[in-house]
C-alpha cells in the first residue's frame, strides 16, 4: 500500500522522515548490543560464576543502552510528527485555496457535511500513514536484514529460519489488508455521509419543525449512525484478526528459532553465551514487521482519505484565479470600462442543457440594466459569469476591447460589489462583518457605510452596538437587517460595478423600502446590474433586459416593453402586486 502522490507530498519534509528512519536503525543496533551485552552478563553470572563487580561495567552499559533507546525513540517520534504536521498543514492549505478557488458553484455541488469531513478529519487521517506506516515500511526491511547481518556469521541456521519465516508477516498482512480496502473505505464514506447529514439537519431545524419532521430525522440520524457503528466493527474485526494473525506467526516462528536454538545447547554445538543472543534477537527480528502490520490499517485510512483529497485537488479551475496581464489589471483599475457578452453560452455539465444560449449584452459605463424573467432563465447565471465563478461554454465576455479571461480573477472581483438575495454574514460582531467589504477601513468609515446603508440607527439599539456578536449566519438578525448590514459592506467596497442579485425579493414591505434608499444610494454613480424582482426596482433602471431559457428576448425601458406587449407585460400584468 503506498500512495506515490502522498509520498512526493513529503518532499520537503524527507529530512525529517529519514531522520525518523535513521533513529529507528539506531534504536535497533541499540538492541543487538543490549542483546550482546546482556547474553554476556547471563553466561558470567550463571555459568562462571561472575561477581557483581566484574559484570559491573555490562550492566551500567545496558542501563545507558536503554536510556540512549529512549532517547532515539522520542527524537523519533518528534521528527515524525513533525514532518506529518507540516504535510497536513501544507495539504489544508492547498485542499481549502483549492474548494474556494472552486467556487461557489462547486460548493453548492457538493454535500457541505461531505466537503468538512474531507478537510479536518480527512487531512488528519494522514497523520499515522505519515508518522508512522511510511517510516516503519522501510524499518520491516532494513532492521530484519541489519539483525540477519548479526546472526549469520554466529549460526547460519538460526538465520535460514529467520530469512523463511520473515516474509511471512508481510504476505498475510497484505492479504488481510486487500479484505480490509473496501471496508475502510466504506468506513470513511459512512463517516463522510453521516456527518453531512448530521449538518443538513442543523441547517434545517426550523423546516424540520414546522413540518413536524424533526424526530424522524432523528430515526434516520440514528439508523445512519447505527451503519457507521456497524462499518467501524467491521474495520476492528480485520483489525484483531490481522493482529492475532501476526502475533501468532511471529511467536511461533521465535518459539521455532528457540527449539533448534535449545536442541543444539543440549548436544553442545552452541555456546549458551551465543545461543542467548540469537533467542534475544529473534523477537528483535520480527518487531518491525508485526509493527508494520499494526500499523497497515492506519495507513489504509491514510491513503482512503487521500483519494478524496486528490480527487479534489484534480478539478480543473473554471477562471483565472493568479494570473493576469498588466495591461489589462490597469485598464481595471481605470474604472471607466464597458462589459459586453459575445454569443455567450454556458452548460453547468458537459452534454446538459443550456443555462444560457447565445447571449449578447452591453453594460456600459454608469449605466444601470435589470435583468427580469422566470425562474430558471438564467439571470443568476450572468450574475455567475461577470463575478467569474465560471467560465462561458462558448462565446466571450470583454471589457473593453479586451478578453475579461486575461485579467485576473482575484483583481476583477476587487471592481464588482455583489448584494445577493440571502447574504451570508459570518460570525462574529457586525463591525467585522462590514469590514469585510474593506480590511483597511477605520471604524468612522464603517460607521458611514452603515449609515448609508440606513443600518446605523438599529445598529445603535442593539446591545452592543457595532460589537454585537452575530450567530452563524446573522441569526439575531432580521432579514431587512442583515440585507442593510451587506448593502454596508458593499458600500465600503468603493467598487465601481454593483450586481444585485434579487436584494429585495425577500423583504416585508416597511424593510423593502429601508433597504431600496440604502440601495439608491449604493447604485449612485457606478454601474449596476440588477436581477429584479421587484416592479419598483426596475423602474430605476436605464435599460431592462428580459430572459427566457437562457435567452434576452426583449429590452428596453419599461414604457417601451409595456407597449410591446411581449413577455415582460404578461409578466407585470399576470403577478400580482408589485412582483414579476
Amino acid at each position: 500500500m503506498f500512495d506515490k502522490r502522498l509520498v512526493q507530498e513529503g518532499r520537503p519534509v524527507w529530512g525529517l522522515l529519514l531522520l525518523t528512519v535513521g533513529m529507528g536503525m539506531g534504536i535497533a543496533l541499540l538492541a543487538v548490543a543490549q542483546a550482546w551485552f546482556f547474553s554476556r552478563v547471563v553466561a558470567g553470572v550463571f555459568l562462571e560464576g561472575a561477581t557483581l563487580s566484574r559484570v559491573w561495567n555490562s550492566l551500567a552499559l545496558i542501563l545507558g543502552i536503554i536510556v540512549l533507546r529512549a532517547v532515539l525513540q522520542w527524537v523519533s517520534d518528534l521528527s515524525a510528527h513533525e514532518a506529518a504536521s507540516h504535510i497536513k498543514s501544507s495539504l489544508r492549505q492547498r485542499l481549502m485555496s483549492h474548494i474556494v478557488s472552486l467556487g461557489p458553484v462547486y460548493a453548492r455541488g457538493e454535500r457541505t457535511g461531505e466537503l468538512i469531513t474531507t478537510v479536518v478529519d480527512g487531512i488528519e487521517a494522514l497523520e499515522e500513514y505519515v508518522s508512522k506506516y511510511l517510516p516503519q515500511l522501510l524499518l520491516a526491511v532494513g532492521i530484519p536484514l541489519l539483525i540477519l547481518g548479526f546472526v549469520f556469521p554466529l549460526d547460519w541456521k538460526s538465520g535460514i529460519i529467520l530469512l523463511l519465516t520473515g516474509p511471512l508477516i508481510p504476505f498475510f498482512m497484505i492479504l488481510i489488508g486487500k479484505l480490509a480496502e473496501k471496508k475502510s473505505l466504506h468506513l470513511f464514506q459512512s463517516l463522510s455521509w453521516m456527518s453531512a447529514h448530521f449538518l443538513d439537519v442543523l441547517q434545517g431545524m426550523t423546516t424540520l419543525k414546522v413540518f413536524g419532521r424533526a424526530k424522524d430525522q432523528t430515526r434516520v440520524i440514528e439508523r445512519i449512525s447505527d451503519s457507521f457503528r456497524k462499518a467501524t466493527l467491521s474495520v476492528l474485526r480485520i483489525a484483531f484478526l490481522s493482529a492475532l494473525v501476526l502475533e501468532f506467526l511471529a511467536t511461533m516462528s521465535t518459539a521455532l528459532v528457540a527449539v533448534t536454538i535449545g536442541l543444539r545447547l543440549v548436544y553442545g554445538t552452541l555456546t549458551f553465551s551465543v545461543g542467548l543472543f540469537l533467542l534475544l534477537l529473534a523477537p528483535e527480528f520480527y518487531t518491525p514487521l508485526r509493527t508494520l502490520g499494526l500499523n497497515f490499517h492506519a495507513g489504509l485510512s491514510g491513503v482512503n482519505a487521500a483519494g478524496r483529497i486528490f480527487e479534489i485537488l484534480d478539478l480543473p479551475l473554471t477562471c483565472n484565479v493568479d494570473v493576469g496581464k498588466d495591461v489589462e489589471d490597469d485598464q481595471v483599475l481605470a474604472s471607466d470600462f464597458n462589459i459586453s457578452f459575445q454569443h455567450v453560452s454556458l452548460s453547468y455539465q458537459l452534454g446538459k442543457n443550456l443555462a444560457l444560449n447565445g447571449v449578447n449584452l452591453s453594460l456600459k459605463f454608469g449605466e444601470k440594466v435589470a435583468l427580469v424573467g422566470p425562474s430558471g432563465a438564467g439571470k443568476t447565471s450572468i450574475a455567475q459569469l461577470l463575478l467569474r465563478f465560471i467560465e462561458p461554454t462558448a462565446g466571450e465576455i470583454f471589457v473593453n476591447d479586451g478578453l475579461l479571461k486575461t485579467i485576473s480573477a482575484k483583481k476583477w472581483r476587487q471592481q464588482i460589489a455583489y448584494v445577493s438575495q440571502t447574504p451570508h454574514l459570518f460570525a462574529g460582531s457586525i463591525e467585522e462583518n462590514i469590514h469585510f467589504g474593506r480590511p483597511s477601513a477605520t471604524s468612522s468609515e464603517v460607521k458611514r457605510a452603515a449609515q448609508a446603508a440606513s443600518a446605523h440607527e438599529f445598529i445603535l439599539k442593539l446591545s452592543d452596538g457595532y460589537q454585537t456578536v452575530l450567530g452563524e449566519g446573522g441569526t439575531r438578525l432580521s432579514g431587512g437587517q442583515a440585507q442593510r448590514i451587506a448593502i454596508a459592506r458593499a458600500i465600503l467596497k468603493e467598487a465601481p460595478v454593483l450586481i444585485l442579485d434579487e436584494a429585495t425579493s425577500n423583504l416585508d414591505t416597511e424593510s423593502e423600502r429601508v433597504v431600496q434608499l440604502a440601495l439608491q444610494r449604493l447604485i449612485h454613480g457606478k454601474t449596476a446590474l440588477i436581477i429584479a424582482h421587484r416592479l419598483s426596482t426596475v423602474r430605476q433602471a436605464d435599460r431592462i433586459l428580459v430572459m427566457e431559457q437562457g435567452q434576452i428576448v426583449e429590452q428596453g425601458k419599461h414604457e417601451e416593453l409595456m407597449k410591446e406587449q411581449g413577455l415582460y407585460y404578461r409578466m407585470v400584468t399576470e403577478y400580482r402586486g408589485d412582483s414579476l
